[in-house]
């Protein structure tokens, strides 16, 4: 059978877990939103602005990457630019052959100029709305659920789950906790993590990127998230291989697996953060072999240069993967995301499963 190409991955439908907004703006919209604010640029062309966030991500140097963010944020403080930057998100997203995503941002970092917390999610909102409208009129429908951030370092979580909840009916599905981990354990916020669970509601937390598996275990065991943001460390819990069938699984990872909580893994993004050493010695390899609920995703496609397709692309050629792979995912992701059961389940049945089965042959 012939190699899958970007090309072929492009048209198939995908679901996206872990892409966050302030990590896939448009180089043009940043010129344009930033010469509007009188905000500084590395860049003054969309191109090289564009190659500056790569190399900056790529560089190894924890502040050259956080500096990325600075410039992207820093045009997302008005309604008008937080709009925007919904709208387009969606629009590319569909036309990167998403069908379902859950994009995250984190309110507090977008109230500069004045901007209520609630100001900020009806921007976003009304922006993501506009953009699946536009998707669906160009035959490219995609629907966009938003999880609320709050930032681990800071002592507004409480709040951010109260302004997620108050929001669930209007396009929030879900919280999620972000920023270093080490020295900013989750359990510092068991506050907002009981109260989401006691109004039902579900929530991620960034663990297992670059601290390992004590963050891991804090946001099962003393949080009770829902999905682990990116959870790459838990193979630190692992040893031996399937392939030589002396694969051991600890009894957090055994815990894991077990309970089907669903990682999201983000291939190139972990590469740039160090916590992969490349796209061939991912762990999602292992992971997969190993069927632990793993979904592909994005994380930041403008520092990373990439796009679900890209990402899988990449994996098909560092794996040996197929359409087959490709559909395990796919499914994992809408599995685990946010949304009603039932909801999820149509997207399953009435796109994923009759569009791969064509791919399939």
């Amino acid at each position: 059978m012939a190699a899958i190409t970007h090309s072929d991955i492009l048209k198939a439908p995908k679901a996206l877990l872990h892409d966050h907004l302030d990590g896939g703006l448009r180089p043009e919209t940043i010129l344009e939103l930033a010469d509007a604010v009188g905000h500084p640029l590395p860049a003054a062309d969309a191109e090289a602005l564009r190659n500056w966030f790569v190399a900056a991500a790529d560089s190894g140097s924890l502040e050259r990457y956080l500096e990325t963010f600075a410039h992207t944020v820093a045009v997302m403080q008005t309604e008008a630019g937080l709009h925007r930057v919904a709208r387009e998100c969606a629009l590319d997203l569909s036309a990167d052959g998403v069908v379902y995503a859950e994009v995250r941002y984190a309110p507090e970092q977008h109230l500069e100029s004045g901007l209520s917390l609630d100001a900020v999610v009806d921007a976003v909102q009304a922006g993501f709305v506009d953009g699946c409208a536009e998707a669906a009129a160009l035959g490219r429908p995609i629907r966009v659920g938003v999880l609320l951030t709050a930032m681990r370092h800071a002592a507004r979580s409480q709040e951010i789950a109260e302004l997620a909840v108050r929001y669930r009916d209007a396009g929030v599905v879900g919280f999620d906790i972000a920023g270093a981990e080490a020295g900013f354990p989750p359990t510092r916020h068991l506050d907002a993590f009981e109260y989401l669970q006691r109004e039902n509601f579900h929530f991620t937390i960034h663990a297992g990127e670059a601290f390992g598996l004590p963050s891991i275990w804090q946001a099962i065991q003393w949080c009770g998230a829902d999905r682990l943001g990116h959870g790459v460390r838990l193979v630190d819990d692992i040893t031996g291989s399937p392939a030589a069938g002396d694969a051991v699984l600890g009894r957090l990872a055994a815990y894991v697996r077990d309970k089907r909580i669903p990682l999201e893994l983000c291939p190139s993004s972990n590469v740039q953060t160090g916590a992969a050493a490349s796209i061939a010695e991912h762990p999602i390899g292992l992971l997969h072999d190993l069927r632990f609920r793993v979904t592909v995703n994005t994380d930041n496609r403008l520092m990373s240069g990439t796009s679900m397709s890209r990402e899988m692309t990449l994996l098909c050629e560092a794996f040996g993967w197929g359409w087959t792979e490709l559909r395990w995912l796919t499914i994992n992701a809408m599995k685990s995301a946010f949304i009603p059961f039932d909801e999820r389940l149509a997207i399953i049945d009435e796109i994923i499963k009759p569009a791969y089965a064509k791919l399939l042959g």
